[in-house]
C-alpha cells in the first residue's frame, strides 16, 4: 500500500490510498491535481472518502466524478448532498481489502469525522501535526473531546491531516514553551523539510502526544485558552 499526497491550494493535502492499481482519495477539496496524478499512475478509482463539508475538501467531488461515474463517495451528514453512503461514528466499512473505522470528531465543523484504517489515520481539520482545527462551530467542548479520542488511539498510528500547517503549529508550540526540547528539535526537522519543500506529514499519534500542545492539554479551559491564543498567533 501507498499512501500519497496532492498538494492543493496553499496548504492542502489531498490524500491517495493506493493499493495495487486501485486508489481511495480522501478531501478532494480540487480535481485537477487528482486527476492527473491518477491518469498518470493509471489508477482505478475506487472510492471517495469525505471528513467536513468546507469547500477546500469537497470543492473537487463533482468533476472527480464527471470523470470517475458512478464512485460511491462516504462522508458525514454535513456532506450528504454528495454522498453515497453517509456514515458516522461507530460505523465500519470495507475498501480494497480494508477496514475503515469511522470517529465523529467534531468541533471544526459539527460533523467532522475521521477514518481509521489499519494504522492510519484520516483526520480532516480536526487534528494536525503540532495543532488542531479552529473551532468553527464554537463548541471548543465538542473539539476537546474529539483530542481524547485521538490521544486514545495506539502511538504507532499514523496521523494523515488534511492541511501543511506544522511549521507555524511548532512555531506557536515554542513561544508557549520555550524550554519544551522535543517541540524544538521537532522544529528543526520541520524547517529543515519545509526548506526541502517536502511534507511534514504524516506524523503519529505518539510524537503529537509530546510536540502538540492542543492534544495534551488536561482541561477544557486549557485547551480553551490554548486555541484561542493559536487563532491570533502569526
Amino acid at each position: 500500500m501507498n499512501i500519497h499526497p496532492i498538494e492543493a491550494f496553499s496548504d492542502n493535502y489531498i490524500w491517495v490510498i493506493e493499493e495495487g492499481n486501485e486508489a481511495i482519495i480522501v478531501d478532494p477539496g480540487e480535481s485537477e491535481g487528482i486527476l492527473r496524478y491518477l491518469k498518470e499512475k493509471q489508477l482505478t478509482l475506487k472510492a471517495i472518502l469525505l471528513t467536513h463539508e468546507h469547500n477546500d475538501h469537497i470543492g473537487g467531488v463533482k468533476e472527480v466524478l464527471a470523470n470517475y461515474i458512478d464512485t460511491p463517495v462516504y462522508g458525514p451528514e454535513e456532506t450528504a448532498q454528495l454522498n453515497d453512503y453517509t456514515v458516522q461514528d461507530g460505523d465500519s466499512f470495507e475498501l480494497l481489502d480494508h477496514s475503515f473505522k469511522v470517529f465523529k470528531t467534531a468541533g471544526h465543523s459539527s460533523e467532522h469525522i475521521s477514518f481509521l484504517m489499519d494504522k492510519n489515520l484520516f483526520c480532516g481539520d480536526a487534528l494536525f501535526s503540532g495543532g488542531c482545527g479552529r473551532v468553527f462551530t464554537g463548541d471548543y467542548e465538542a473539539q476537546y473531546d474529539t483530542l481524547q479520542k485521538f490521544r486514545n488511539l495506539d502511538d504507532d498510528v499514523r496521523v494523515y491531516a488534511g492541511h501543511e500547517y506544522t511549521q507555524t503549529n511548532l512555531r506557536f508550540a515554542q513561544s508557549i514553551e520555550p524550554g519544551d526540547k522535543s517541540i524544538l528539535q521537532s522544529l528543526d526537522e520541520v524547517n529543515e523539510l519545509r526548506n526541502e519543500n517536502r511534507p511534514t506529514l504524516p506524523s503519529t499519534i505518539g510524537k503529537e502526544k509530546h510536540i502538540n500542545l492542543f492534544l495534551k492539554a488536561e482541561t477544557l479551559e486549557e485547551f480553551t485558552d490554548l486555541r484561542k491564543a493559536r487563532d491570533n498567533f502569526q
